[in-house]
């Protein structure tokens, strides 16, 4: 039976799909009595059994981590609507404890009313949009008890009879995440689930599976006979899931009790051991506010001068300067951005001297670990610098390298180092105006000291910036972002944003492959890479060139490291989108709009999610949010016109597609090809795409790698497209 939105089963009105496989399919649907979201999982009529066991299982459970069952019908199961996603590693390893509490509670419960899991994996896992805050433990619900085993004395009347999918002998789970026993089709008890519970909680912390094997008899010999790769997290959590995936049941944790007791105990301590620090943008005390640039130019310093300090994780200057004018408190701030410590202060500067006062405070607890006041010449200030970083360091020495931050190799001309402040200030308001403004203070820096490497690269990162907005063409901004990359590397051989910056026109302009990936590798063999290079590692080396799964792990990275970063968890979701992690590609671009409901680039590419399911009515909203606001960016207004055309409305289509021209102006031909991608017309989409990819319109191969450019991947046309890019011929 094909159902469809607005279907009605009874007082359920259906809404979207969710997932669809072997035993059914998914929906979410709308409670018309009570006026609430519901899922429907309906059932395959050869898999009526399985459905009574699940139902049954579940109606035994009363438990906030589990999923609540609120109705059943003849083939179908109306359950709790939970929106989350199924987590996914690699997390710090204090999230991953927080995460696997909540799956400890739940399976606790259930094995103390008799009912074995028996199909423990993250994807029947949910985490919460909500997060613990909304009452359920580590914001965690488990799912899906279609292979639940009862235990004869659970007083739960599951079935009359054993059903042939749980007869012994037969192999019951999800392959990569069975225990030994099931994969030799033995009985399986609460401590098979006490295996796949540390299979699951390996992932979270590694971000790969324990055990994978080229095929499913590879896996099962392997979890049968192997030891999984060791597990670089703290000792005792590593202890933990050791002894959760000893082969004999004998020797593993007898009981989730068990588990969760010893997961509380580290969870009573830090169990990242990795120090970390936000620095937050220093207050300006100065009368003028024009002196801003300078109090957050130093903030911004110092994070620089404290990335160089081995074994300190130090949060990203974006997602820091995130609580600017905000009074939020220290231990939210903390808490959001998952670091132990933070640092704030405060500039006020008068002539030639400036006082600048700077506080380090434990986010536990609040009280300050080190805290100093320095009043100096403006000609001090890489002094201060250096003395601000170096008494951090100081102050978090029991768990650092006692080789405090590297001074710097070149100390800039304090005008140029003026320039330069003020230049980054307006660079990161991203607009046309403030950018015109940032160019030509980067002249100045670089004109004021041309022995200034920081600068050059800067000025690249700067143009490389201009034409992906479409300020200036390709052919002129690449030129010059090649330029001043190579001055900023005879000037500093080791600078990693130069390399990145090479790497970038590599990609994106020359379709060196070989070449971006050789410069990318510089960029990021130090011991700190900033979240920016990882980021542009992933979508403008990795990502266009067919590389999705690695672009998926560097971007992973970037978000850990700069986690309010707009254009990074939009990245994210790019990347998850393209690999086929739909629902957690859509969360990420949830959290964008949380963040800010006008970013513009979260509403494009919302669009693009849901073109690439062919749900085009609820993709058409999105498309004309970001074209309201950002009218001038053409490529929305394809994806605009484009979507009209497909739900029909011609007109407006037509008329809006008109705004994109003949297509000879920069940025048009992308435009038209994302026009013509969206209104379902592949030919001409791909006569664009090749005209775009002629002007070197930066992220037309990441638009034709990600999700939406799967129909002309598969297209005959795409052979001579990748050729254009010199990618292979074969679909990725």
């Amino acid at each position: 039976m094909e159902r469809k939105p607005g279907d009605k089963i009874g007082p359920y009105e259906l809404v979207s799909p969710i997932g669809k496989g072997g035993m059914g399919e998914v929906w979410k649907a709308r409670d018309t009595r009570l006026q609430r979201d519901v899922a429907i999982k309906f059932c395959a009529h050869e898999f009526s059994d399985r459905f009574q066991r699940e139902a049954r299982a579940i109606a035994a459970l009363n438990h906030p981590n589990i999923c609540t069952l609120y109705d059943i019908g003849p083939d179908y199961l109306v359950m709790e609507w939970i929106d989350g996603v199924p987590p996914r590693g690699p997390l710090a390893p204090a999230e991953a404890v927080r995460l696997a509490l909540g799956v400890a509670a739940a399976l606790e419960a259930a094995h103390g009313k008799g009912i074995t899991h028996r199909d423990l994996k993250p994807a029947n896992v949910l985490v919460t949009r909500a997060g613990p805050q909304s009452g359920v433990q580590s914001g965690v619900k488990l799912l899906d008890f279609g292979l639940a085993l009862v235990n004869d004395n659970a007083g739960v009347d599951i079935a009359d009879a054993p059903t042939a999918l749980s007869v012994a002998g037969a192999v019951m789970g999800t392959v990569a995440y069975m225990s030994p026993e099931q994969a030799q089709g033995k009985p399986a008890d609460a401590r098979s689930d006490i295996f796949s519970f540390g299979l699951v909680l390996y992932e979270l912390l590694s971000g790969r599976q324990a055990f994978a094997g080229n095929s499913a008899i590879d896996t099962m010999a392997a979890i049968v006979r192997d030891e999984p790769p060791s597990l670089d997290a703290p000792a005792k959590l590593s202890e933990i899931v050791t002894r959760c995936l000893r082969k004999a049941r004998s020797a593993r944790f007898q009981t989730m009790s068990e588990v969760r007791t010893a997961l509380e105990q580290i969870a009573a301590v830090r169990i990242d051991n990795t120090p970390s620090i936000a620095v937050l943008p220093f207050a300006n005390m100065s009368g003028d506010k024009e002196h801003e640039y300078f109090s957050d130019g130093l903030a911004e310093e110092i994070i620089n001068a404290l990335v160089k300090v081995p074994g300190l994780k130090v949060i990203a200057r974006t997602s820091a300067f995130a609580f600017k004018g905000q009074n939020t408190d220290i231990r939210r701030i903390a808490e959001t951005l998952g670091v132990a410590n933070v640092l704030e202060g405060s500039v006020r500067r008068s002539g030639n001297r400036i006082r600048v006062t700077a506080q380090l405070i434990t986010a536990a607890d609040g009280s300050h670990l080190w805290s100093e006041r320095y009043d100096r010449e403006m000609a001090e200030v890489f002094a201060v610098q250096d003395e601000i970083s170096a008494a951090i360091a100081g102050a978090l020495h029991t768990a650092l390298s006692p080789q405090a931050a590297a001074k710097p190799r070149y100390t800039p001309k304090l005008p140029a180092y003026e320039a330069l402040l003020k230049a980054r200030y307006y660079h990161w308001k991203l607009a046309p105006q403030p950018m015109a403004q940032a160019k030509a203070l980067f002249e100045e820096a670089i004109a004021l000291d041309p022995q200034y490497a920081l600068a050059h690269a800067a000025f690249a990162d700067h143009f490389f910036g201009r034409a992906l907005l479409g300020m200036t063409p390709a052919h002129e901004a690449m030129p010059v972002v090649r330029a001043m990359a190579q001055r900023a590397l005879e000037l500093d051989p080791s600078l990693p944003e130069a390399h990145a910056s090479l790497g970038m026109v590599a990609a994106a302009y020359d379709f060196n492959w070989k070449e971006a990936t050789r410069q990318f590798t510089l960029a990021t063999a130090g011991g700190a890479v900033s979240p920016w290079v990882r980021m542009v590692y992933g979508v403008v080396c990795l990502f266009a060139s067919g590389r999705k799964k690695e672009a998926v792990e560097q971007v992973a990275l970037a978000v850990q490291g700069d986690p309010l970063h707009l254009t990074n968890r939009t990245a994210m979701a790019v990347s998850l989108s393209a690999v086929g992690r739909y629902a957690e590609a859509e969360a990420h671009l949830r959290q964008v709009l949380d963040l800010d409901p006008n970013f513009a680039q979260a509403y494009a590419y919302l669009a693009a999610l849901y073109a690439a399911r062919r749900t085009f009515t609820e993709a058409l909203p999105f498309a004309e949010k970001a074209y309201s606001l950002a009218p001038w960016h053409l490529l929305y207004a394809g994806a605009c016109a484009g979507l009209l055309i497909r739900t029909g409305e011609q007109d407006r289509g037509k008329e809006m597609a008109q705004r994109l021209g003949s297509g000879e102006a920069y940025g048009a031909p992308i435009g038209l090809a994302i026009f013509h991608t969206f209104a379902g017309e592949l030919d001409p989409a791909a006569d664009w795409f090749e005209k775009a990819i002629e002007q070197r319109q930066p992220g037309v191969a990441s638009w034709l790698q990600g999700a939406i450019g799967e129909p002309l991947r598969a297209s005959p046309r795409w052979p001579k497209i990748a050729a254009l890019m010199n990618l292979p011929a074969e679909a990725s």
